[in-house]
């Protein structure tokens, strides 16, 4: 991995500032169903989406250096409910219900679908959310869906491509560059679409940083 340079855009400070960040205590903080179980706080939150399996628990897993802090399954729509996780009460992580094929009933995804879009629209502390996208398939329908609903709730969001040591340089590569020119249609997206693979580490060292930026100073 270490051949493809994608991942170049933060200075040494500011990749230190993120390691800093992230050697800070993090702690589960509640699982919720509904949204008057959100956690009340003043802390910037950062959520972590993406389609059922992509790896979400495994990020979370890896940046904090934690190996069972996030629980990983690979039953997709396991994860029924939005986890909530304090770092040093600098920055809140959340952890939403994947999308796509869940394994539930359709009436019980419809609800998860209407609770997550009450989340995004309706959380002042959400500061960005991170899209998770498997490197292995590019973009599909149901990330057009969620990216456009941010773009239509108002949320910034930011594109982290996963499972990266899955794929051959040469592809990773030009998924990279799919994915960045098709996120020139979205209002809401930021621009610079992180790569990683929780496996060997890749690109966490990024997400760190990128993190970092929008966590409360010390």
């Amino acid at each position: 991995m270490a051949e493809i340079q994608l991942n170049t855009v933060f200075k040494p400070e500011v990749l230190e500032q993120g390691r800093k960040l992230f050697t800070q205590n993090c702690e589960f903080m509640r699982g919720v169903l509904k949204l008057e179980q959100m956690p009340d706080t003043d802390i910037p939150e950062i959520t972590f989406a993406g389609r059922s399996n992509v790896g979400k628990s495994s990020l979370i897993n890896a940046l904090t250096g934690r190996k069972t802090l996030a629980r990983t399954s690979v039953t997709p729509g396991r994860t029924q409910e939005i986890n909530f996780f304090d770092l040093g009460h600098r920055l809140i992580l959340s952890d939403l219900p994947g999308y796509g094929f869940a394994q539930a009933p359709k009436d019980k995804v419809a609800e998860w679908t209407d609770f997550i879009k009450k989340y995004l629209r309706g959380r002042t502390t959400l500061r960005r959310a991170m899209v998770l996208i498997d490197s292995r398939h590019g973009l599909k329908e149901v990330d057009r869906d969620i990216m456009k609903l941010m773009d239509d709730s108002a949320v910034n969001y930011q594109v982290i491509m996963t499972k990266a040591d899955k794929v051959k340089p040469e592809a990773l590569a030009a998924s990279h560059a799919a994915i960045t020119k098709e996120l020139t249609e979205y209002v809401a997206a930021y621009p610079h679409v992180l790569v990683t693979s929780s496996d060997d580490g890749f690109g966490i060292a990024d997400v760190r940083a990128a993190l970092s930026e929008l966590a409360l100073p010390e």
